[in-house]
């Protein structure tokens, strides 16, 4: 996307999560920041420890925003207004969260922008979507997409007494990858018909497609019959997690069951369990599965996760150890593919590593810059829009600019 310029109007995660895949792929991604309080994830502290890390890197700022350029710039001021529309003119996508009251009151909308460059691509991400009674609702991934959406409710334990709490901007992330997609298809279609196009995602909308088998099998079959297993009863014991002797745990992924039943009988040291006609057939393992799903579970429970790693190396069918986040970045395919970039803290004393888009192009995994401070960027992008510095400094003496 070498050439593709972009302007975000955006904050938090959701939105600028797309604006960091797009400058991975080469796009000059422009960062709109209030002049006085930026981001306002920012200031945003997770947990006891805050958000910062090594060198004062905001880890929770870092993975959504590295790779652009930070410009401090008040819109809702007519001189900032004014630079704005000057920097979309030059723009070939329009990126925001805004909600479409906010765009309509700081005069942002679809038709404000076509006005000053009739062929900008305009992507929005929403909580809950552009149309309807509550399309001006503001929306986070843990309300809108996780709660709302449906997600935690169908990744809910029906034995745990609360549903489960997601991680950080776990729809977030998904979400900004979404609107990268569709920003894509439409440079695409801007490029064969010269056509640009309205980008919109929700969250309330990427959370029925992450869970859309469940929502497709209940208006089919209607809630009461949507089919919900505890692990103490899967239908199929061969996809299941078993605890180990060192309480970790591992997933058996053994889909095709009568197939790899055999196989799964020697891993485990059973081969009685082969021809036992509790467990032989479908059928029969799925009558028996409590009874089977224990008896697994007494084996898995006799070795270390090191030693099931040995024996499941050899298994045909297909399994995980539930990993931590250290043993992600350790993984030796995570680092054979690329997949955490290192890049350097501004005053380059220190080196992280972000975790890169799912996307590769040729097989190389691109190089990452970190997020820019807040405004970083400011002269260098009103000098390109053709104003002087005496210009500059009389919008940052009006505290339009910073």
């Amino acid at each position: 996307m070498q050439g593709v310029k972009v302007l975000e109007v955006a904050a938090w995660t959701f939105v600028p999560a797309a604006g960091a895949v797009l400058a991975d792929w080469g796009a000059d991604v422009i960062k709109v920041e209030h002049p006085e309080t930026g981001d306002p994830q920012r200031g945003l502290s997770v947990g006891a420890v805050g958000a910062r890390g090594v060198g004062g890197v905001s880890f929770i700022m870092e993975q959504p925003n590295r790779g652009k350029r930070s410009i401090g710039l008040d819109f809702t001021s007519d001189d900032g207004r004014a630079l704005l529309l000057k920097l979309a003119a030059e723009c070939d996508v329009f990126l925001t969260n805004l909600l479409p009251g906010s765009l309509e009151r700081a005069r942002l909308t679809v038709e404000d922008l076509r006005a000053v460059n009739p062929k900008i691509i305009y992507a929005r991400g929403t909580g809950y979507g552009v149309r309807g009674p509550e399309a001006n609702m503001g929306g986070f991934d843990g309300a809108s997409y996780f709660s709302r959406g449906g997600v935690a409710g169908m990744l809910h334990d029906p034995a745990a007494p609360w549903p489960p709490m997601q991680r950080p901007a776990f729809g977030d992330i998904v979400g900004g990858f979404a609107i990268a997609s569709g920003i894509a298809a439409a440079l695409y279609k801007r490029e064969k018909t010269g056509e640009p196009s309205v980008v919109d995602v929700s969250l309330l909308g990427l959370a029925a497609w992450q869970i859309s088998p469940d929502l497709v099998a209940t208006g089919l079959l209607g809630e009461a019959n949507l089919p919900r297993f505890t692990t103490d009863e899967m239908p199929n014991p061969l996809v299941n997690y078993y605890r180990t002797s060192d309480d970790r745990y591992v997933q058996l992924m053994f889909l095709q069951a009568d197939k790899l039943w055999p196989d799964a009988c020697r891993l485990m040291d059973k081969p009685e369990w082969k021809d036992d006609p509790r467990f032989a057939t479908g059928p029969a393992r799925f009558e028996n599965r409590v009874e089977l799903i224990s008896e697994m579970r007494k084996v898995f429970e006799q070795k270390t996760v090191a030693e099931w790693r040995a024996i499941l190396s050899t298994a045909q069918g297909v399994w995980a150890v539930v990993q931590t986040p250290q043993e992600v970045l350790d993984d030796v395919q995570t680092v054979a593919n690329g997949y955490m970039r290192p890049v350097r803290t501004l005053d380059g004393e220190h080196t992280y590593d972000l975790v890169m888009n799912p996307v590769q192009f040729d097989e190389t995994p691109p190089d990452l810059v970190r997020a820019p401070d807040a405004g970083q960027h400011t002269d260098e992008l009103l000098l390109e829009l053709g104003m002087d510095y005496d210009e500059i400094v009389e919008l940052k003496v009006a505290g339009v600019i910073n």
